[in-house]
This record gives C-alpha cells, sequence and structure tokens, in this order.
C-alpha cells in the first residue's frame, strides 16, 4: 500500500461520523481493532494505535495488507 493510499484510508475510517470500529490487518496476518477514533496517529506512513490498556501497536504502509469494517467487510486491500 501507498503512503499516500495508506494515510487517506486510515484517516476516512478515522473521522467517520459516528466512528465505526475497524480493522488493520497486517501482511504478517496480525490485527489491530481499531476501537475508537483518537487511540491511533499516522504520519509519514506509520501508524501508532494505542490500545486501552494501555499496549502500542506500530506498523508502516508497506506492512498492511487491508483496512476493513469489524463487521468483515473489506475496504482496502
Amino acid at each position: 500500500m501507498t503512503t499516500d493510499h495508506f494515510q487517506t484510508t486510515m484517516r476516512a475510517f478515522q473521522r467517520r461520523t459516528p466512528f465505526k470500529p475497524y480493522v488493520v490487518e497486517l501482511v504478517s496476518g496480525d490485527r489491530v481493532q481499531v476501537d475508537h477514533p483518537e487511540a491511533l496517529v499516522i504520519r509519514g506512513g506509520v501508524g501508532v494505535f494505542v490500545s486501552a490498556a494501555g499496549a502500542p501497536s506500530i506498523f508502516d504502509h508497506e506492512g498492511v495488507r487491508q483496512i476493513f469494517e469489524s463487521s468483515g467487510k473489506s475496504a482496502a486491500a
């Protein structure tokens, strides 16, 4: 995924009104469940998510396979 596509897609999901949780699936198979719009920072093609428990997840645009709503509907590949 290009840096621009990554940032545009992530911001679109982050700014939806009302906010709906979404999943960032990484090429490693790991998944990051984004459950709050302010729990994720995006800059320079890198995302940093902090869970409610305080655990950070760091990923970049090259490591993202897809981003989709928690319901399972795919939004980006």
